[in-house]
């Protein structure tokens, strides 16, 4: 079907446990330096989430942040996309809990699991079922509790990745010019095993996983950091050529906050300046799927986004996946 109604992004919210992990504490832990992790990544806290909670509740928070800045009710909303690799259990979907959380008595619930670019996805799934008039409000969320499925043993892994959630309430434009222009989503599964958690599914089951130590994150570091700095710039320029827009054009660049060598890259690429790029990983670390809409929910507080002004977000990880979108504020 063809897409006939533009969707707009209508309300973002963030959910970010309180409790800090910064570069000095993984000292105590690891065998590494403040130095050597900025240096690297460019990482300095990751936020962690009390272990009486669980990523539905982190969800859950995003979510009605999102709903109040948009000035919808939960039982307004048709569907629920929930974008994750760390859910609640391996079903029923971490949407599921979500939906049963903030009372969405009225929507269809569910998970897609695309790693670092889930929200990207699921920002593309929104804008179809909105333009094939399927939806009138979803609810898409990145959440992960990426902190319980690391090996603190491993140096290489463990300081990269943080806790959070980013939720953004889609519906309808009102023909304004605002919404989203265009979404681009990419996968190379022949890639699959540079960056994955082997353990806890059918291949490995949960014992196994646990007596051979595949229950947590493993990635070849720099075989994916090569790959991550290709496909970034390619969904990058391509969202650009598939929209029309150039480089002028964009007032932001919202890239998934993984490096800061990797969103250099980007930026080069699309010959964007350093001031039209949002960074923020030095204050939650790799936060997978929650980072972009963590981060569009604050460069909106801050008042870097205003009406009218171009966003363009993009995001790779695991899958490989790799994806990116054009918005119009």
């Amino acid at each position: 079907m063809q897409n006939n109604v533009r969707s707009v992004i209508l309300g973002t919210g963030a959910g970010i446990p309180p409790k800090t992990l910064t570069n000095s504490d993984l000292t105590k832990i690891v065998d590494t330096t403040d130095e050597w992790i900025q240096e690297r990544t460019g990482m300095q806290v990751r936020h962690i989430i009390d272990e009486k909670f669980q990523n539905s509740d982190l969800a859950s928070e995003a979510a009605r942040r999102a709903l109040q800045a948009s000035g919808t009710t939960a039982e307004e909303l048709d569907t629920i996309v929930v974008a994750t690799v760390t859910g609640d259990t391996t079903f029923p979907s971490t949407a599921c809990y979500v939906q049963e959380k903030i009372g969405a008595v009225n929507a269809a619930a569910f998970d897609i699991q695309a790693a670092c670019s889930g929200f990207i996805f699921g920002l593309g799934i929104a804008d179809g079922l909105i333009g094939t008039e399927q939806s009138r409000k979803v609810l898409v969320i990145g959440s992960e509790v990426l902190t319980r499925i690391v090996d603190w043993e491993d140096r290489a892994t463990c300081v990269l990745f943080g806790d959070a959630a980013g939720a953004a309430v889609v519906g309808p434009s009102n023909g304004d010019g605002s919404g989203i222009l265009g979404t681009f989503m990419k996968t190379d599964g022949r890639m699959a095993h540079l960056l994955c958690m082997p353990g806890g599914g059918t291949k490995y089951p949960a014992q196994v996983a646990v007596d051979e130590n595949l229950n947590n994150i493993k990635m070849q570091g720099p075989e994916v950091f090569k790959a991550a700095v290709t496909a970034m710039g390619d969904a990058a320029t391509h969202i650009l050529e598939k929209t029309g827009l150039t480089a002028d054009d964009v007032s932001l660049l919202i890239p998934h906050q993984a490096n800061k060598r990797i969103i250099d890259a980007t930026a080069r690429r699309m010959k964007l300046p350093a001031e039209k790029v949002y960074v923020n990983l030095q204050n939650y670390g790799n936060t997978s799927s929650a980072s972009i809409p963590v981060a569009l929910t604050e460069a909106k507080e801050k008042g870097l986004l205003k009406k009218g002004d171009v966003c363009v977000i993009v995001a790779f990880g695991g899958g490989l996946t790799w994806g990116s979108a054009a918005i119009r504020i």
